[in-house]
């Protein structure tokens, strides 16, 4: 096959030249391709819209959560100890593994597994339980953006019949599936770096809100592939 190399979602890395030719899909569903701005062999994913969706309730995946038009909520520590305290329920109570995550000030990335194999109820259950707390949280206590906060919040859910009064969670949850140990911790240090690229700290195991320092604390990550 072959295709233009701007199509799709660019990952933030450019990796080692490949022997496959430009165009083709190496094993990772990743297209080789070539970026004319660093004038060097990239790998980029598809990113059709059926590639963002959970098919394997079993599997592991890449998830990104993001705030309706990139409202900074995650600037406030009260609302990414929301964010932590639903992960713990959901790793206690739901069979949710998560293997890495962290929170940035507008999203967050997380890479997990559903022991139950209920994955897409988990992460429904997930968003709608931290977007009615976290709104309960704005109305509640000080918030020095209150007012503006929730016209975003509401103008977004305006827009959908599905939803309530506000949106704080964008509807898509960009699935990507792992299936591999290297595609695995290639998405683990994209989210444990996202901090250091952001310029917020110079070391990855600096950043409170994510598993970077306490998978280096232990020296491994327990990873498997379900099914591979």
């Amino acid at each position: 096959m072959s295709a233009p190399p701007w199509l799709g979602v660019v990952f933030d890395y450019v990796g080692p030249d490949t022997d496959l030719p430009i165009g083709t899909v190496d094993p990772w569903g990743l297209l080789c391709g070539y970026d004319f701005s660093v004038k060097k062999r990239i790998q980029v994913n598809l990113g059709m819209s059926t590639g963002y969706q959970i098919y394997d309730q079993h599997g592991v995946y890449f998830l990104t959560f993001s705030i309706v038009d990139w409202i900074d909520i995650f600037s406030r520590k009260g609302y990414k100890d929301i964010i932590i305290d639903s992960l713990k329920y959901c790793v206690s109570a739901k069979g949710l593994i998560v293997y890495g995550y962290v929170i940035m000030t507008n999203h967050m990335h997380i890479i997990v597994r559903s022991e139950s194999g209920k994955l897409s109820d988990t992460i429904r259950d997930f968003k709608k339980f931290t977007a009615k707390k976290i709104i309960e949280a704005i109305q509640r206590e000080p918030e020095s953006r209150r007012e503006w906060i929730l016209h975003r919040l509401a103008w977004n859910a305006s827009k959908h019949a599905r939803n309530s009064n506000y949106q704080l969670w964008t509807h898509n949850n960009h699935a990507i599936q792992i299936t591999s140990r290297p595609f695995f911790y290639q998405r683990l240090n994209y989210v444990h770096e996202n901090p250091v690229r952001a310029g917020i700290v110079a070391r990855a195991e600096d950043y409170l809100y994510s598993t970077a320092r306490s998978l280096m604390e232990n020296n491994k990550v327990h990873f498997e592939l379900h099914g591979v």
